[in-house]
């Protein structure tokens, strides 16, 4: 009986995939998980000691809707140092709780019954569950590794039909680490205009890059008004739990999911946002240097899975690998399980990111380069026992 109340939308998505595997490996010192996709840094001091002044002097209120005008300024500011972007940040910078609320609003506000959402695979296992959650239809365009798992205009093309309305983007890409380039960009983006499309660009790993520098797809010429930025500072600045995200957009569509938002979370937690003012007045150095940390944790994974027999993408942003497992004979999930089993090292299935995963494991080089290399040994010996 209790099923019943229960909402079918809501009784027909799985569960995360990615936190299956985590609370597996939960709880076992012996297990090495490069699971969650989580910053082993802690949040520079001096962000944490601006959060602990502002309470010692009472900053524990509300704050407006969109956010505080300061931070809604800074973020305007910092968008367009630094990627091109130009936002009114009065009316078209909305403060959100982290990049998943950002995520929720867009799909909620601009998803109808019945609409088609374009989402490239392998991605984010939030995009498709929020989207059916919303009554869309999701229509998976495949990413494959022999393209650098870029979305191309080719596979874009097929995808399209008069129903389509959304296209989902996350570049640069979780679980693949893929990038996209102002040439890889621009057939792209023709195509979105041909056919009317909005697009909802989810670029929380923007400043992860690490061969070539970020471009939005926002920053071409006639896309900025059909497009929602996503973002937050939750993985460049090490600041997971403070949930504070954002999105920029058109005020028109800024103004739609600002209703929703203002039903519901009301706004950002204010000490977050004072973090985040003080992450973009005073920490980007810091980030700067976490951003190379990864870099060198980057070329220590991907050189260590090629030379234990696993093909492996070289990924130019994020902080994640997608080795390839297919020669195994094993699906993702099987893989993983037996891993874990066997070997004590955590990693999550590709599967679970689309169809476009399957064959696939992501692992994420956000935890320290000695449990990196512990890693590895652990999975050279298990796949020296499967092939």
């Amino acid at each position: 009986m209790l099923n019943d109340w229960i909402a079918p939308r809501v009784r027909d998505i799985p569960p995360s995939g990615i936190r299956a595997f985590f609370d597996l490996s939960a709880g076992s010192e012996d297990i090495i998980s490069l699971g969650v996709g989580e910053p082993d840094f802690v949040t520079p001091e001096h962000i944490r000691e601006a959060c602990m002044q502002a309470l010692r002097q009472g900053s524990t209120s509300y704050t407006p809707n969109a956010g505080l005008p300061e931070l809604r300024e800074e973020i305007a500011n910092y968008l367009q140092n630094n990627f091109n972007l130009r936002y009114d940040p009065a009316s078209e910078v909305l403060v959100t709780v982290g990049s998943s609320e950002a995520l929720d609003l867009a799909l909620r506000a601009f998803t109808a019954p019945g609409d088609e959402i374009l989402l490239p695979s392998p991605s984010y296992i939030a995009y498709s569950p929020i989207g059916y959650l919303n009554g869309g239809t999701v229509v998976e365009v495949e990413a494959r590794a022999e393209d650098g798992f870029k979305l191309t205009a080719e596979a874009l093309r097929r995808a399209v039909t008069p129903r389509s309305k959304l296209l989902m983007l996350n570049y640069p890409n979780n679980p693949t680490g893929a990038i996209m380039t102002s040439e890889d960009w621009q057939p792209i983006a023709d195509i979105v205009k041909e056919n009317n499309l909005l697009v909802i660009s989810d670029e929380v790993y923007a400043e992860l890059t690490y061969d070539w520098k970020h471009v939005s797809i926002a920053s071409l010429p006639g896309m900025q008004e059909r497009t929602i930025v996503l973002s937050g500072f939750s993985k460049a600045f090490a600041m997971t739990g403070w949930r504070i995200g954002y999105a920029c957009g058109h005020r028109e569509l800024l103004a739609a999911m600002l209703k929703i938002h203002q039903y519901t979370a009301m706004c950002a937690p204010v000490l977050g946002q004072i973090a985040a003012i003080e992450s973009l007045r005073h920490g980007l150095e810091a980030m700067n240097e976490m951003r190379e940390v990864y870099r060198q944790r980057r070329e220590l994974l991907v050189n260590g899975f090629r030379s234990i027999g696993m093909p492996c993408h070289v990924p130019e942003g994020a902080f994640y690998a997608f080795p390839s497992i297919a020669h195994t004979g094993l699906d993702s999930e099987t893989f993983a399980l037996q891993l874990l089993k066997e070997s004590g090292v955590a990693v999550v299935p590709g599967h679970v990111f689309g169809a476009g995963g399957e064959g696939h494991i992501r692992c994420a080089y956000s935890v320290s380069t000695q449990r990196l290399s512990q890693a590895l040994e652990r999975m050279e010996s298990f796949m020296k026992a499967k092939i």
